[in-house]
């Protein structure tokens, strides 16, 4: 009989350790859960922050395309556009001549506008100083009337 009480006890005993191992274990298992819960927010967090600076970036990309878009055109037109102003603003005493030069400045014109509207400008260089940032030196002069570091001529027009 002791052995019977004995049994019961351990029985008891067991029943009320495995509830409570089973309770330690579900407890476990929770903290487990939340941790998880954390990583996964934190991911998702970081995730859609990703998303919207790839979004901000492709934005951006977009508006420099647009407008950096026709630069290429615009520097294989603009040595083109420069000769076809110098022979516009030629003088020449041929009547016939002089009537065509006044349709071909027209035309001048009208692509110098189509450049300005593009935001294309001309570097006014002649009788400024020189700047580095904007221009560019193939050989210097001395010229005693005017000031050091003043452009005399240009060879070719800068845009900006």
């Amino acid at each position: 009989m002791n052995n019977r009480y004995r049994e019961e006890e351990k029985e008891n005993q067991t029943v009320e350790e495995i509830l409570e191992e089973e309770k330690a274990k579900e407890e476990n298992d929770l903290e487990k859960l939340k941790e998880e819960n954390k990583k996964l927010k934190e991911q998702y967090l970081r995730t859609l922050a990703d998303s919207e600076n790839f979004k901000k970036r492709i934005d951006e990309e977009r508006i420099r395309e647009r407008k950096y878009g026709s630069q290429r055109l615009i520097e294989k037109l603009i040595d083109s556009i420069d000769m076809f102003d110098k022979v516009v603003n030629m003088n020449t005493e041929d009547e016939m001549l002089k009537n065509f030069l006044i349709g071909f400045q027209m035309i001048n014109n009208n692509m110098k506008q189509v450049l300005s509207e593009e935001g294309v400008k001309k570097i006014e260089a002649v009788g400024k100083k020189f700047d580095p940032r904007y221009h560019e030196a193939n050989e210097t002069e001395w010229d005693e009337s005017m000031e050091e570091d003043m452009i005399i001529s240009e060879f070719r027009s800068g845009y900006m």
